[in-house]
């Protein structure tokens, strides 16, 4: 076992709530020393016409989040989340999912978004069968086996990001069954177009848009609060109600501006646990 990896496994027996407590501190510290991250934190704040104080809740959260990845990743499959976490909409999702045509579900980088897969997949996945999703290896190695465990849980599947990939998503989606997608993340050049976010021109995937246009799926906008320490997590769930990802005549650009306006609209309700040091207006990478 790799020193990495043991040190996650002795930090997943640490209590959650001290984990998140030290994570908090660890988020203050990473804000106290580090110029270009407050930099990168204030632009995305001030460009999304929100105040620090608006958002200076999610300073703290961003440690914590990095402080939850040892026990939301190496947790035994033997110990469920059970009342750790609760649930606000879901009889949205599983409407959907009864309906027969599928369901996307929409999580952004808000909240404890690694939570919320293992949550939606344990609950439904007795009934619904395994959250099938597109899984892109760590490209830090010594990363990849701490991030291939978490994703080797009862009722997750992965399917590679090709072509294949997005076929099988497909597939899922029309056999009634389920996906989840990170709509915030910027994709590789190519899987995108240009559409407004926060009032910035941002690169944004297609994807999101084409599986719920051919497939009509439901598009389930969902975010995983993170909850005081020691009083766990909420996951909210309700549908994005979208013509665009509906009509199927409808362009990639209109469709990936409805997804934007999602994420704007979840970002909103909680700015405070939005992960705003994220670079959502670089330049997509070219795939190699």
């Amino acid at each position: 076992m790799a020193p990495v990896t043991r040190l996650f496994h002795c930090l997943s027996r640490v209590p959650l709530p001290w984990m998140q407590r030290a994570g908090a501190v660890l988020g203050w510290l990473v804000w106290a020393l580090s110029p270009s991250y407050r930099h990168h934190f204030n632009t995305n704040v001030h460009a999304a016409g929100l105040t620090w104080r608006d958002a200076r809740g999610a300073i703290a959260a961003m440690g914590m989040m990095v402080a939850e990845l040892p026990w939301v990743w190496m947790r035994s499959t033997s110990q469920p989340l059970g009342d750790v976490v609760r649930w606000e909409g879901a009889e949205h999702f599983e409407a959907a999912l009864l309906a027969g045509k599928g369901a996307i579900v929409m999580s952004p980088h808000l909240g404890c978004w690694e939570i919320g897969a293992q949550a939606i997949a344990e609950k439904f996945g007795p009934r619904f069968g395994p959250l099938v999703a597109l899984y892109r290896p760590a490209r830090k190695a010594w990363l990849e086996p701490l991030v291939a465990q978490a994703r080797t849980r009862p009722y997750l599947a992965s399917a590679p990001t090709s072509l294949a990939g997005v076929r099988t998503l497909i597939r899922t989606l029309r056999t009634g069954g389920y996906t989840a997608i990170l709509p915030d993340q910027v994709p590789p050049l190519g899987q995108g177009v240009w559409a407004p976010f926060f009032g910035r021109d941002v690169y944004t995937m297609t994807l999101l848009g084409k599986l719920a246009q051919q497939t009509g799926a439901t598009v389930i906008l969902t975010w995983c609060e993170r909850l005081a320490p020691g009083q766990g997590f909420c996951m909210h769930m309700r549908p994005l109600h979208a013509p665009e990802l509906v009509d199927a005549t409808c362009s990639p650009e209109l469709a990936a501006a409805a997804v934007n306006r999602g994420v704007e609209a979840l970002v909103r309700e909680a700015p405070g646990q939005y992960l705003w040091s994220y670079a959502r207006d670089k330049p997509p990478r070219g795939e190699g």
